[in-house]
Parts: C-alpha cells; sequence; structure tokens
C-alpha cells in the first residue's frame, strides 16, 4: 500500500468517525430538545412523512452515487451525466408525492400530511444534487469535507428548529429543521468542493452506469420497505402518539449500539476479507468482533433497561413515559447486533454472497409475517415481535459459518455468556435502586456508577477474555500514540 493512500485511509477514517459521532450526538440532544418542547402526536405525523420521504431517497440516491464511486478513473461527464440522471428522477418521485399526498392523507385519515409531505418531499430534488455531491468526495475521499457538511447542517438547523419550537410553531418546527440540515449541508458542500456538474450527457455512461445502479437501487428499496413496514402499519392501525412512542424508544438503544458496533466491525471487516482463504484465521476474527461487541453492547443495552423510566422523565418529561416500555423492549433487540453484523461480515468475507441473499429473502419471510400477526393485537407487540425476530435472525446468520469456519451455535453462546451473565448481575443489583426514592438524575447517576463497578470488577474476577482483549488492544494504541510505527 503506497504510503500516501495510508495517509488518506487513516485521515478518512478520523473525519469519517468524528462526523458521525459528533453529527449524532448534536441530532440527538436537539431530539431531546425539541421532544421537551413538542406533543408526540407532532412527531408521529411527521414520522409518518418520513417514511415516503426515506422510500423516495432510497430510489433517488442510494445505488446512483455508488456506482460513480466504483467506477475506475470515473470522469467530469461520467458525474455530469448522473447528475441529471437524478435529478431528472427525483423530479418525477416529487411530482409523484405531491398528486398522492391527498390520497395518502385519505388513508391515514389526518389532512395535515398533505402539506407536510409536500414540504419535507422537497428533500428528494435536493438529496438529489447532494448525492453526486458526496459521490464526488468519496471517489476523492475528501472525508474532512462530509464533517463540515453534516455538522454545520445539523447544527444551524437544530437550532433554527429549537427556536421555533420555542416559538410556538408545533410540527413545523419539525419539518423547518429536517428542510434546513438538507440545505445546509447541500450548500456547504457546493461552497467547499470544487466540483460543478457541467452541460455534458454522455447516453453510453448513462446506459453503463445505470444499468449497475438499478440493481443497487431495487436491493436497497426493498430492505428499506421493510424496514419502513413497522411505521406504515402503525401509522395506519394505531395512532400518531402510538408510532412516535414506537419510534423514541428504539432511538436511544439505537444511536448507542449501531455506532459502538459499526465502529468495531468496520475495523474488523477488512481482516476478515484479507484472512478468508484461512479458516482458523477468519474464525478468530469473527470471535474478536462477537466477543468485543458483545461485551461492550451487553451492559449498555441492560443499563439502558435499568435506567429507562428515571431518563425518559428528566430528558422527555411526562408526556413522553409510554415510550419506556419500547424502550426496554428495543434494548432486548439490539443485544443480537453483534451478533448479527460479526456472522453476515464472515460470510460475506468467505465469498458466499449468495448464501446472504439466500438468508436476507427467509428473513425478511419470517419478518413479515411475525409483523403481520403482530400489528393485530398491539404497538408493543410489534416492538415484543421485532426482538423475537433479532433472535431468529441471529440463529439462521450462524447456520451457515457452522461449515464456512468452523464456528458454530454452542461455541458462540459460550463466548458471549461471561458478558451476559455480568450484564444480568448488575441488572439484578441495580434496578432496585430505583425504588429508594431519591430524585430522577440522582438514580440515574447512582446506577450507572455501580453498574459499572459491578461489570469491571467481575470481568477481573472472573478473567473474560474480551476484557482482556480490550485492555491489551489499548495499551497497544497508547505505544502507538507515542510515535512507533503503525505499519
Amino acid at each position: 500500500m503506497k504510503k500516501g493512500l495510508k495517509k488518506q485511509i487513516i485521515s478518512g477514517l478520523f473525519w469519517k468517525f468524528g462526523e458521525r459521532i459528533l453529527a449524532q450526538g448534536v441530532s440527538f440532544a436537539v431530539s431531546m430538545v425539541l421532544a421537551r418542547m413538542l406533543l408526540p402526536e407532532e412527531y408521529g405525523i411527521v414520522a409518518l412523512v418520513l417514511v415516503f420521504i426515506n422510500l423516495a431517497n432510497v430510489l433517488v440516491t442510494n445505488g446512483l452515487g455508488e456506482t460513480l464511486i466504483q467506477k475506475p478513473n470515473a470522469k467530469q461527464s461520467d458525474f455530469s451525466t448522473m447528475f441529471f440522471c437524478s435529478l431528472f428522477l427525483s423530479i418525477i418521485i416529487y411530482g409523484l408525492l405531491f398528486v398522492l399526498a391527498p390520497f395518502i392523507a385519505k388513508f391515514y385519515e389526518n389532512e395535515q400530511l398533505v402539506l407536510v409531505l409536500r414540504v419535507l418531499g422537497l428533500q428528494v430534488p435536493l438529496s438529489s444534487i447532494n448525492t453526486i455531491q458526496q459521490a464526488y468526495v468519496s471517489k476523492h475521499m475528501m472525508f474532512k469535507k462530509f464533517f463540515y457538511s453534516t455538522l454545520g447542517g445539523t447544527i444551524i438547523s437544530g437550532l433554527i428548529g429549537i427556536l421555533l419550537a420555542y416559538r410556538g410553531a408545533g410540527i413545523w418546527a419539525l419539518v423547518v429543521q429536517y428542510m434546513t440540515n438538507t440545505i445546509m449541508n447541500t450548500g456547504i458542500l457546493f461552497l467547499t468542493v470544487k466540483w460543478r456538474p457541467t452541460l455534458e450527457f454522455d447516453r453510453k455512461s448513462a446506459k453503463t452506469l445505470l444499468s449497475f445502479g438499478w440493481k443497487l437501487v431495487t436491493a436497497q428499496f426493498m430492505n428499506q420497505m421493510y424496514v419502513e413496514l413497522k411505521n406504515l402499519f402503525i401509522g395506519k392501525v394505531y395512532t400518531p402518539s402510538d408510532l412516535a412512542s414506537y419510534n423514541k424508544g428504539e432511538q436511544f438503544p439505537s444511536v448507542l449500539v449501531m455506532n459502538i458496533n459499526s465502529s468495531i466491525s468496520s475495523v474488523l471487516f477488512p481482516a476478515m476479507s484479507i484472512a478468508n482463504q484461512e479458516k482458523g484465521k477468519l474464525k478468530e476474527l469473527t470471535r474478536q468482533s462477537i466477543m468485543m461487541s458483545s461485551y461492550v453492547v451487553f451492559p449498555i443495552v441492560i443499563g439502558l433497561m435499568i435506567v429507562a423510566e428515571p431518563m425518559i422523565r428528566l430528558l422527555l418529561t411526562e408526556k413522553w413515559m409510554s415510550c419506556v416500555p419500547f424502550l426496554q423492549i428495543s434494548c432486548l433487540f439490539w443485544m443480537f447486533q453483534p451478533s448479527q453484523t460479526a456472522n453476515v461480515q464472515a460470510i460475506k468475507a468467505a465469498g458466499r454472497g449468495d448464501i446472504c441473499l439466500k438468508l436476507e429473502m427467509i428473513k425478511k419471510t419470517i419478518g413479515i409475517i411475525l409483523l403481520i400477526i403482530a400489528i393485530q393485537i398491539s404497538p408493543l407487540a410489534v416492538a415484543i415481535m421485532n426482538a423475537v425476530f433479532a433472535g431468529i435472525s441471529a440463529l439462521l446468520n450462524i447456520i451457515p459459518n457452522r461449515k464456512l469456519i468452523d464456528y458454530g451455535i454452542g461455541e458462540q453462546i459460550k463466548d458471549i455468556l461471561p458478558s451476559l451473565i455480568l450484564s444480568v448481575i448488575m441488572y439484578f443489583i441495580v434496578s432496585p435502586i430505583t425504588r429508594l426514592g431519591y430524585s430522577d438524575i440522582v438514580t440515574i447517576l447512582l446506577q450507572i456508577v455501580l453498574g459499572i463497578f459491578i461489570y469491571i470488577a467481575g470481568s477481573l474476577i472472573l478473567k473474560v477474555e474480551a476484557f482482556t482483549y480490550i485492555m491489551n488492544l489499548v495499551k497497544k494504541n497508547k505505544k502507538l500514540s507515542k510515535g512507533d510505527n503503525i505499519w
């Protein structure tokens, strides 16, 4: 690997990780402030509208930009061609959303959806511009640009949303916040990135790029559609408040676990790909990924379950207490993610994309059946079924690896069991603090401090392998930070 490329990769990882952590942190803080000022019903209406916006954005943004990134030696004409293709497609899709808005509002029996959908729908053409900008930035590994555009858009839009909510704008505080975020993100990239579309359209290039891109778009649309089905069903069968409680409950564990899980897996997956010819090495890397992520994730999600009630009351006030059970059940769902991610990556690293496709088809079929059953019971039943589905998916993902890398269910359970046992012990010792009658903030602080002490002390006493491995990584990182050559 060339020295210049090494620096680009290290720099890219630094700025991309910084963008993810800071932007999501700011976004989460803003959402907490807005949740205290707005009603759950207002959040529910926007959440329902975003289902259609997210699906539309998949058709416009996902896949088209990736074709430019993956194409060797992509030229200015290629970027301009895809820019006009994306823009043209986005205008058509926005036109459909505009026309269908009254019918969607009638279906959900909520007239507010018409104007909200038509305004938020403007994100689609804006995103079509942004996706080509992002493809150019990624292609040239200028990830520092992402850091400034994403963080700038998040902070400015958050402040505007909070100001409007304070002045009584209600649901439009959320609408303006989302729109401002997209506008600022696109505008900052426009000012900081030199690329501009030119009046070039290469039909041959369009045919080549679109023939590859439509497959990615279709696959990602199907996946996004499955993800959004829960929101569509809850929004139709129940109330916007139910949908808001469901989404807000999911938000807390998802923000934490997704960042932790993706950070660990993004470091180990390239090594897995290199080791795909060595079954023993690939197995060991998969074990490390599962043990490390489970060791970190288990106490976090169990801890969230413990502090859920006082935390929601403190951060969001009493009006959001209905999201507490959704948060606690969502924690069970996210407990299975480290295993799911690591096993799927091992299958991919072994070069068996066909198995991944078959697994996805089986899992999606099971998930839809469970969702259809649960939606007839209650929104809480949907959350419970989602957690059950995560457990089933985790088991299905393990099965192929019994043959591929000789790493089956029994061995994987044995590897995560110490972390699970310690987390459960922590739960039973720390939970009773909630009933002692202290203020919410004192209760939360006591539970966090005692929980951390129990978990680390237990790790030292039981000599948990994952804990030892993480400590060794920390020591090595300290040595590297002192100037040792990492290459």
